[in-house]
């Protein structure tokens, strides 16, 4: 089984950068037609697509947060990582990182989740 797990400090300042990474075990992320994704759950909201990594390494981003997020990967580690510039209160959420096994928009494997709080 695919397993993918989040790591990174629980409080960002405002106006600092939010930086994830996710560990991947079970599976490469280089692997086929495989696209890991960043994914939010702001308090109380439904679930908001942040971007993508795919195998071959180009990313893909949520228009409305493109012009701040950047992601990228550490093969030799088997991890992707986010970052999330000029964050504000609202960029509170829990993140998720997540696999689509073949770029269908489907996930098939879930991290558990970290809560990342904006606030000085």
């Amino acid at each position: 089984q695919v397993q993918l797990q989040e790591s990174g400090p629980g409080l960002v300042k405002p106006s600092q950068t939010l930086s994830l990474t996710c560990t991947v075990s079970g599976g490469s992320i280089t692997t086929g037609l495989s696209a890991w994704s960043w994914i939010r759950q702001p308090p109380g909201k439904g679930l908001e697509w942040m971007g993508v990594i795919v195998s071959a390494g180009s990313t893909y981003y949520n228009p409305s947060l493109k012009s701040r997020t950047s992601i990228s990967r550490d093969t030799s580690k088997n991890q992707f990582s986010l970052q999330l510039s000029s964050v504000t209160p609202e960029d509170t959420a829990v993140y998720y990182c997540a696999r689509d096994p073949s770029w269908t928009t489907t996930i098939d494997y879930w991290g558990q989740g970290t809560q990342v709080t904006v606030s000085s």
